[in-house]
């Protein structure tokens, strides 16, 4: 099969290698759709950071040269031994995160802060390729949601912006503020619409405002056009409850501590790369929250994520409306993602094309 190899910083190589098979509780997905996110761009141009190309992975075992992908949508090709809930055929979405199941935290719910937690495409062998293996305890029947290959693939970044609302305790009528409408940001935007609260979205980039107003936002400020964020706030009476810092720059966490509220939540979905001083006396008098927020669980996470994509009526081809070839993959996924001048807010690879092509919508 064809697959997309990690080798090291910089090397990612289009490769002929042997298609996998399916171990206990595992299945053998045909890849119809993969995401390529920021993670996937970082450890590109800088890594590998997260991927295990020159240490052993403690969990997997992997190490060496390795396939990436982590939002991964397909259709079952062979199942495993033990697996009873999936057969050939079934399109299916898989969140990717492995947890054990018998840990302290996995026993809490809390699958995401397994003490054995791995991911597909991150420590082992992922979907950027034309087929891949997946433990079924991660994967959801798309289909039942009534979604196509290409919507299943934004499955797991959507299940993301879903954890990371829970995360800040949004409750219907709340005041939500949104700092950077990439592929999380703007999913989380929909996601928080949907739930009944107030939306103010807030991004450099015009387009991806125009894209976050039908996706549900009441509200979108560009910085330096109008009235900054706090003035549309103040003008039209809103009070953030939650405040979720997506861009992960130094800025937005600036403004988000600036903005937060007494009683306020701040969520940070963002990363930051660097340590950041913060006044933690500030915090405390004022009683606000800074919450952390990690990847997602996958059984509680992933059939809202599924549910919401199946819900807006246009489709999602605006925020990806290509799929790319993986021979376009490093040219025209990784590359502009990872230099920040990518044209579209998610971008898709079909391991099966010959070349870009429309989505589905």
């Amino acid at each position: 099969m064809r697959a997309a190899v990690f080798h090291g910083r910089g090397d990612v190589r289009i490769e002929t290698v042997t298609r996998p098979e399916p171990q206990l509780g595992e299945l053998l997905i045909r890849v119809g759709a993969v995401g390529i996110c920021g993670t996937d761009a970082h450890e590109f141009s800088t890594g590998p950071d997260m991927f295990p190309i020159e240490h052993k992975h403690p969990v997997t075992g992997h190490i060496g040269p390795m396939i990436p992908g982590h939002e991964i949508a397909g259709v079952v090709e062979a199942v495993g031994p033990g697996v009873e809930s999936f057969s050939a055929g079934m399109l299916v979405v898989t969140g990717g995160g492995i947890s054990c199941g018998a840990c302290a935290w996995c026993r809490r719910g809390r699958t995401n802060l397994c003490d054995r937690y791995s991911t597909l495409g991150l420590q082992r062998n992922g979907g950027l390729a034309q087929f891949v293996v997946a433990p079924s305890s991660t994967c959801i029947d798309a289909g039942s949601f009534g979604l196509g290959v290409d919507t299943a693939a934004l499955g797991q970044p959507m299940s993301i912006a879903v954890h990371a609302m829970r995360r800040g305790r949004l409750e219907r009528g709340d005041i939500a503020v949104v700092i950077g409408v990439g592929g999380i940001g703007a999913f989380l935007a929909f996601a928080a619409h949907e739930f009944g609260a107030i939306v103010v979205v807030t991004d450099i980039n015009a387009q991806r405002l125009d894209i976050a107003r039908t996706l549900g936002a009441d509200h979108v400020v560009q910085p330096g056009i109008g009235a900054p964020l706090h003035e549309v706030l103040e003008s039209n009476g809103l009070i953030p409850t939650v405040i979720y810092e997506v861009s992960g720059s130094a800025h937005g966490l600036a403004q988000a501590l600036a903005l937060v509220p007494r009683g306020g939540r701040i969520v940070l979905v963002g990363l930051q790369h660097d340590p950041v001083e913060i006044n933690f006396r500030d915090i405390s008098v004022r009683e606000i929250e800074l919450l952390g927020t990690q990847a997602h669980c996958v059984g509680a996470d992933l059939p809202e994520a599924l549910r919401l994509l199946s819900m807006r009526p246009g489709g999602w081809s605006d925020i990806a409306p290509v799929a790319l070839s993986l021979d376009h993959l490093v040219d025209d996924g990784l590359r502009p993602l990872a230099e920040h001048r990518s044209n579209h807010i998610k971008t898709l690879i079909d391991p099966w094309a010959s070349t870009t092509r429309p989505t589905e919508g």
